[in-house]
């Protein structure tokens, strides 16, 4: 398993499109990818788990992925939610 803290950069926020942009990276992936804020943790490549998840500009999110890609995985959610748009 491999994981890492990071702080949302998206400067336009997390709205249905980026969230469902996020989902379809993460569908690209065998391993298992959850994001978690807070108290509350969500499946990557679900499209309700993550809107319910919430993130906003700003707020620390763990990024957490286990299986044969997880590295690769991490490090694309983690470009994706620090990229400033």
């Amino acid at each position: 398993m491999v994981s890492e803290t990071i702080t949302v950069q998206i400067t336009d926020g997390l709205d249905t499109r980026p969230i469902a942009l996020l989902v379809q990276l993460a569908g690209g992936f065998r391993s298992s990818i959850y994001l978690s804020a807070g108290h509350k943790q969500a499946n990557a490549k679900s499209i309700m788990g993550m809107m319910a998840l919430g993130l906003d500009n700003g707020e620390k999110v763990e990024i957490s992925a286990e299986g044969p890609d997880e590295k690769e995985a991490v490090k694309a959610i983690r470009e994706y939610l620090t990229r400033n748009r």
